[in-house]
């Protein structure tokens, strides 16, 4: 069974960085679509990025330009670095995954099968 195990998050001041991990097992990694999702108190889960089994990325327009998406296939990671915070990047961050050797870009949460338990990361000064 795939299992995703989030970490990295933390209270960061605005205009800090950060840098999410994600630690997946239970299956082989390279052959998935990975994502991040974010959801703020109140709100629904909604996409941040993607990064295909081929490493193509795909990013939210609201975070475009400051997020980056990208994974280790060795280390059986995936990585979200995240610059320029504003507070309204507040949220609960998941990592989510699909086993899908496809450079279809999947943006959907419907579309992922398995999911991290997630990491708070708070935007605050």
């Amino acid at each position: 069974q795939v299992q995703l195990v989030e970490s990295g998050g933390g209270l960061v001041q605005p205009g800090g960085s950060l840098r999410l991990s994600c630690a997946f097992s239970g299956g082989t990694f390279s052959t998935y679509t990975m994502a991040w999702f974010r959801q703020a108190p109140g709100k629904d889960r909604v996409f941040a990025a993607t990064i295909t089994w081929r490493s193509t990325v795909y990013a939210a327009d609201s975070v475009k330009g400051r997020f980056t998406i990208s994974r280790d296939n060795a280390a059986n990671t995936v990585y979200l670095q995240m610059n320029s915070l504003k507070p309204e990047d507040t949220s609960i961050y998941y990592c989510a995954a699909v086993n899908a050797a496809s450079s279809r870009i999947r943006d959907r949460a419907e579309e992922y099968a398995y999911w991290g338990q997630g990491t708070q990361v708070t935007v605050s000064s």
